[in-house]
């Protein structure tokens, strides 16, 4: 759902882009050598538009294989930001040596591993809250109370995740002790976004309350209503094994096909519960604007 104009817009605003693993992608790559191809050219695209920092993932979900090649990618490209999702105490001590920044966003973050972290040398901890559009974490915990634990769990500095979509989400966060948001649904219904325009439309006019949720391999995934997301949902309802719906769910690129494609028939929305408070389709810089009011 990223790709490098989005991402270079969001530094360019502010922010700190972030460059998703198939950034700017429409099928899958057949190989784990065409995944760092393809991030490549995407990461000097972005390098192109901005000279501001980003940042790309080293760890991607559900393919450990390609993890030895994104650290290469990021050393060898000058990538000044990395995001691990995890705790992995080699790629902490390869990324602090090389002089970069390192976010931690652990699936479920507690007091423990945020320490952890924090040991290992990360710059920033991500507290992300059952509130999040995309996997979720197991705990069902929600996004203010993660936040307060975390921030209380640490000295280095606390991003907030999970439904975060106006400045009174971040005025909230932000009295809880974080002092950053780390958004994603934020950024799909902006003018740079590459989601297609019908999506946008309907991110707008919807809320939580439209959210469908369902199993998957990891925890939780949550849509708005598709006919392929109640599908997933009927198929929760029946019983079947989150390795049978996780199956479905990745069959056909659902996200790709619900989401870049406007496919509603053969996709799945992936968003947060801050949808509620999207009202508008604008651009990056209005949108980190807005939300930063108070600390621009």
């Amino acid at each position: 759902m990223t790709d490098a104009r989005l991402v270079a817009e969001v530094s360019e605003a502010g922010g700190l882009g972030i460059l998703g693993p198939h950034a700017g992608q429409t099928t899958n790559p057949k190989s784990n050598e065409e995944v760092i191809g393809r991030m490549r050219t995407e990461i000097r695209k972005v390098q192109s538009l901005t000279d501001k920092p980003f940042g790309i993932p080293v760890m991607i979900a559900g393919n450990p294989d390609v993890y030895p090649l994104m650290v290469d990618l990021i050393l060898e490209e000058n990538v000044p930001v990395v995001l691990i999702n995890g705790i992995d105490a080699a790629f902490f001590k390869i990324f602090k040596e090389a002089g970069r920044k390192i976010l931690c966003r652990p699936l479920d973050v507690t007091p423990e591993n945020a320490r952890e972290a924090e040991r290992l040398g990360a710059d920033i901890i991500i507290a992300t809250g059952f509130d999040e559009g995309g996997t979720l974490p197991s705990k069902t915990i929600g996004t203010f109370s993660v936040t307060s634990q975390i921030a209380h769990a640490v000295t280095i500095p606390v991003m907030s995740a999970g439904g975060i979509t106006d400045v009174h989400g971040v005025r909230s966060v932000f009295a809880l002790g974080a002092e950053g948001v780390y958004a994603g649904t934020l950024f799909l219904a902006t003018l740079e976004s590459r989601m297609a325009d019908s999506v946008k439309k309907m991110v707008v006019n919807s809320s939580a309350d439209d959210l469908l949720m369902f199993r998957s391999a990891l925890s939780f995934y949550r849509s708005l209503p598709t006919p392929f997301a109640y599908k997933l949902v009927e198929m929760d309802k029946a019983g079947k094994s989150t390795e049978e719906i996780t199956n479905v769910l990745v069959s056909n690129q659902g996200m790709r096909v619900g989401m870049v494609e406007g496919n509603l028939e053969e996709g799945y929305i992936s968003v947060g519960n801050g949808i509620t408070y999207i009202k508008e389709i604008r651009s990056v810089k209005a949108v980190i604007n807005d939300v930063m009011q108070d600390f621009i």
